[in-house]
C-alpha cells in the first residue's frame, strides 16, 4: 500500500459541496491499494500511521505519535498515487489495484483504525472529491508498505 501522510491544523472532504468528513489536528492520509496488497498491509499501515512520531513535544521536537498528541486521523482513498510516469507525460495507474480489490481494503482500513482511535474520519471511495487541508509545518512524507516477502 502506498500512503501520503500530511500533518495538519485541519482538514475536510467535500462531495458536491457537502462536507463528508471532517478532522481538527492530526494526519491526513491519502491511501492506495497496489496489486497483491492485502489486509497484512493494511494492518502494517495502521501500525505505522499510529506510531510514526511526527507530533511535537513541549521542546518543539518531532517525538510524539499521534495517539499522544491527541491527534484525528482523516484517511482518503487515492489510486493516483500510484501513477507511474517513467514513460510519456501520461501517467499510468496499472500498478493501483481495482477497485474490488482496493475497496474493501480501504474499508477494512477505515474500520481497523476506528478500533483504535473511533473518531476516525474517511472520504467516500471513488467519490470525485475536494480535500482541503492546512498543512502544519509543513510535515508530509511518502511511505510505502510492500507485501513482506521474507519467508521466514
Amino acid at each position: 500500500m502506498i500512503a501520503l501522510i500530511q500533518r495538519v491544523r485541519q482538514a475536510q472532504v467535500d462531495i458536491e459541496n457537502q462536507t463528508v468528513a471532517k478532522i481538527g489536528a492530526g494526519m491526513a492520509v491519502l491511501v492506495c491499494a497496489e496489486h497483491g496488497d492485502t489486509t497484512e498491509q493494511a494492518i502494517r499501515l495502521l501500525d505505522k500511521l499510529l506510531a510514526l512520531r511526527i507530533f511535537s513535544d513541549e521542546q518543539g521536537k518531532m517525538n510524539l505519535n499521534l495517539l499522544q498528541a491527541g491527534g484525528q486521523l482523516l484517511l482518503v482513498s487515492q489510486f493516483t498515487l500510484a501513477a507511474d510516469t517513467r514513460k510519456g507525460n501520461r501517467p499510468g495507474f496499472s500498478r493501483a489495484a481495482p477497485p474490488a480489490i482496493s475497496q474493501p481494503l480501504f474499508d477494512e482500513l477505515v474500520s481497523l483504525a476506528r478500533t483504535r482511535l473511533p473518531n476516525t474520519q474517511c472520504g467516500v471511495f471513488g467519490a470525485d472529491m475536494q480535500l482541503s487541508l492546512t498543512n502544519d509545518g509543513p510535515v508530509t512524507i511518502p511511505l510505502h508498505i510492500a507485501p513482506d516477502t521474507d519467508p521466514s
